[in-house]
């Protein structure tokens, strides 16, 4: 039995055992539009302490963050997507086309009268915090309104966070999310296609240290030792200066980075929060001028929307991997 088919067998015998209260490039076939499915309803889930039960395969779907958006149409669900937001940057070429007629409702967190005025029967949003009174509603509240929802599980909190985060999670939910929207078949060839290429990547074997730093000066806010940046950085073979801290991202003084003394600076490249502009902090402060990896310039940049958890993990690690070449010639 190979580990798909394990995942699968055990997402199914779960699914029995609740009771319901309401990179790498994908593959070419299941990009654009539906595919045919192999989905069984009822899919019941337990999702971030909520169950989720669907009887059907979504319709009319409001997608939140890039991981959610950009899993959905790897899944060849762009024709569903009614309304999208909060979109952590450019889709990636492979996504590019299924997404081009992409509703984008907000730059940032829409309100529930925006979301609620698309008539959505399914709201899948990237972060917990989505799903609040002054966000898209609360969970319960949208149930009530005959609206499902799911929390990409990677970014559960408290008892439902994953302790750590490693890429069989991140495969599992793609798993779940081709059974809830009815795409088990292209969900199957995607996490087939990623598992090899994570197979493929061949890290770095000497021991180099690292920051992975997204974002704030006085107080910068880096990768810890649980979530998406520590699993891209043991993938690439990099050894994270905060793997002991029991988080996935949290927020440091300058001072104890400067005592690690990394050998490279991981950048995460967004819109709002650029690494042009990280890297001209780190280069002008006097503080920072003197880390070896900013003296010789030693820098990782990698996209925001491939470093949350989701399919372009696999993605980011390769980069990471080539650029720390680059940087070792």
């Amino acid at each position: 039995m190979n580990r798909i088919t394990m995942r699968l067998t055990a997402l199914v015998a779960a699914s029995l055992l609740l009771s319901g209260c309401a990179a790498a490039a994908p593959p070419a076939a299941t990009l654009g539009t539906t595919p045919v499915s192999n989905a069984s309803y009822p899919v019941t889930v337990e999702n971030c302490g909520t169950s989720v039960t669907v009887t059907a395969a979504p319709a009319r779907i409001v997608s939140i963050k890039s991981s959610a958006t950009e899993l959905l149409l790897a899944l060849g669900l762009g024709d569903r997507i009614v309304g999208s937001a909060f979109l952590d940057g450019p889709l990636p070429e492979t996504l590019a086309a299924a997404g081009a007629d992409l509703n984008v409702i907000s730059d940032f967190l829409p309100s529930q009268e925006a979301v609620l005025g698309l008539n959505p029967d399914f709201i899948y949003g990237g972060w917990e915090s989505n799903f609040s009174a002054d966000g898209v509603g609360e969970r319960p509240a949208l149930a009530d309104l005959g609206v499902g929802s799911y929390v990409s599980p990677a970014a559960c909190k408290g008892d439902f966070m994953p302790q750590p985060l490693t890429f069989d999670t991140v495969f599992a939910e793609i798993d779940e999310a081709g059974a809830i929207f009815g795409a088990s078949l292209a969900a199957d060839e995607l996490v087939s296609t990623l598992e090899g290429d994570l197979a493929a990547l061949e890290p770095n074997t000497a021991e180099i240290s690292a920051l992975w730093y997204s974002s704030g000066t006085t107080t910068p806010y880096v990768g810890a030792g649980i979530g998406s940046p520590a699993m891209i950085m043991e993938a690439a073979g990099l050894t994270n200066i905060f793997a002991d801290v029991n988080d996935t991202w949290t927020s440091v003084g300058w001072e104890s980075i400067i005592e690690a003394n990394p050998s490279v600076i991981v950048l995460v490249d967004a819109t709002w929060n650029t690494a042009a502009a990280k890297i001209a902090q780190l280069e002008s402060d006097p503080a920072t001028q003197v880390l070896g990896a900013v003296k010789k310039r030693r820098y990782i940049i990698l996209p925001f929307a491939s470093t949350e958890a989701g399919l372009r993990n696999v993605e980011a690690a390769s980069s990471t991997i080539a650029q720390l070449a680059d940087l070792n010639e």
